[in-house]
């Protein structure tokens, strides 16, 4: 299955940032289904053609995009957009002048594309994993889910593939405890599970967050969280978020805190990019005051 190998180069666009585009695709410090530095980046995928990896190697202004596996031509054929090529910034560099704040970040991180993986379920984990708790919590949990379901992704990067949705779909509540997710997340991931294959099936994000939405378990923010790299939806705003509307009031308008309603107001000026914004307010280390104490960092396997 590894020996299949697909390839394709790519010309990069002047400017272009590749770690910063494509490190949000995977967890932080490690994840079992990909890597990357700043010359090379791996991802495994389960792609409508079977189970497949892809290596994105850049030399210069080229990028050599090589997959692996059966799912190596489904790969290599969207390379571009997993490295963020087909994301339009269209008249955002226009309208970011309207800030100061914006206007600084959008020049800065002027080579940051928003990458379109066409794959909701395994960033849809991510995503329910991370409802409620903190990123070292919801990580350490997505690790353990993958190397329990674990099976080798084709090529020599060593990675495993995503969970296979029916065996998420059919696993009992009890195997995901240890790894520390309670029932509630539990029962969203066994919902979404069932009806992932209508999910990978959606045309675009629109389509993708109404039924993600219709699925209970599941609102505004984690469908928000899996279109942004799923579709590459520049405008997906995470609604419901702990810290995010606190940083764009902070932000944009000097005001400590902030609800949903103010951030989408002070975000309208930027109406199809407003994820865009969040986003660059976010790489620029911009962050509210902070008054209160830290989340905990918990165990559900302990409860």
């Amino acid at each position: 299955m590894s020996r299949v190998t697909t390839t394709r180069r790519l010309q990069l666009p002047d400017g272009y940032h590749f770690t910063r585009t494509v490190r949000s695709l995977l967890v932080v410090r490690y994840d079992p289904c990909g890597t990357f530095d700043d010359r090379d980046f791996w991802l495994s995928a389960r792609t409508p053609e079977g189970p497949g990896s892809l290596h994105l190697a850049r030399a210069g202004a080229e990028l050599t995009a090589t997959g692996h596996g059966p799912g190596a031509a489904w790969l290599v054929d969207r390379a571009d957009a997993i490295a963020g090529l087909r994301d339009d910034l269209g008249d955002f560099a226009a309208r970011a002048v309207a800030h100061p704040v914006v206007a600084r970040l959008a020049k800065t991180f002027s080579g940051v594309r928003f990458p379109a993986t066409g794959q909701v379920f395994h960033r849809l984990l991510r995503a329910i994993l991370e409802q409620k708790v903190t990123g070292i919590e919801a990580h350490r949990a997505y690790r353990a889910i993958v190397k329990h379901f674990g099976e080798p992704a084709p090529g020599p990067a060593g990675l495993l593939l995503p969970p296979d949705p029916q065996a998420v779909a059919t696993t009992p509540y009890w195997v995901f405890h240890p790894f520390g997710v309670e029932q509630r997340r539990t029962q969203a991931l066994q919902r979404a599970a069932v009806v992932a294959a209508r999910l990978e099936q959606c045309a675009d994000s629109a389509e993708a967050t109404r039924r993600l939405t219709a699925i209970p378990g599941i609102g505004p923010w984690t469908a928000a969280e899996v279109v942004r790299t799923t579709y590459g939806d520049a405008d997906a705003v995470s609604v419901g978020d702990f810290h995010i509307p606190n940083t764009v009031a902070w932000a944009l308008a000097g005001e400590a805190r902030g609800t949903d309603a103010r951030m989408l107001e002070l975000l309208e000026p930027y109406a199809g990019h407003r994820g865009r914004v969040c986003d660059l307010l976010a790489a620029g280390g911009i962050s509210a005051p902070k008054f209160g104490p830290r989340m905990p960092i918990r165990s559900f396997a302990r409860f």
